[in-house]
C-alpha cells in the first residue's frame, strides 16, 4: 500500500514538474533573451521613472510626471523571468518561483495606476495623483518582498 502510494506522489509530482517546464517554455519565449542584465536596466529604469513622477509632483510640472508615468508603463510589461529561471529544471525552485498570476497582476496594477496618475495630475488633483504615487511604490514593494525574497 506504502509503495503504490509513494508511487502515486512520485508519478504526479514529475508530471506537474513536467507541466511547469512545458508551461514556462511555451509562454514565455520572450524571456529566453531576457538576461539579469536586462532585468537590472529594467529596475533602474523603473527607479527613475518614480524618481521623474516625484519631481514632478514636487515641481508642479505635468509633463514630468507624464513622462515618468509613461516611461514606467513601458518599462513595467518588458519584465519578465530571466533565462536561468526559465530553464530550470529543478521541480522545487520551479514551484517556489510560479507566482505568474501575482506578477501579471502587479504589471497591471501598476499599469493603471500610472495612467491614474496622469489623469488626475492633469486634471489638478495633486493629492489624489500622490495617493495613486505611493499605491505603485507598494505595489513595487509587493513584488520585491514576494517575489525576489527581500
Amino acid at each position: 500500500m506504502k509503495k503504490l502510494l509513494v508511487g502515486c506522489v512520485a508519478v504526479v509530482t514529475f508530471a506537474f514538474a513536467e507541466s511547469n517546464i512545458a508551461f514556462s517554455e511555451s509562454n514565455i519565449t520572450c524571456a529566453k533573451n531576457y538576461t539579469c542584465g536586462d532585468r537590472i536596466s529594467d529596475m533602474q529604469r523603473m527607479g527613475q521613472a518614480m524618481q521623474d513622477m516625484q519631481s514632478g509632483f514636487f515641481y508642479n510640472n505635468f509633463d514630468i510626471v507624464k513622462a515618468g508615468a509613461e516611461d514606467l508603463k513601458k518599462t513595467i510589461v518588458e519584465v519578465s523571468p530571466i533565462k536561468e529561471e526559465v530553464e530550470n529544471t529543478d521541480v522545487y525552485e520551479i514551484w517556489l518561483a510560479n507566482n505568474t498570476a501575482m506578477k501579471k497582476r502587479i504589471q497591471r496594477r501598476i499599469v493603471q495606476y500610472s495612467e491614474d496618475i496622469i489623469s488626475r495630475f492633469g486634471d489638478g488633483d495633486v493629492i489624489q495623483a500622490i495617493q495613486v504615487y505611493n499605491k505603485i511604490t507598494l505595489e513595487c514593494m509587493k513584488c520585491h518582498v514576494g517575489l525576489r525574497k527581500w
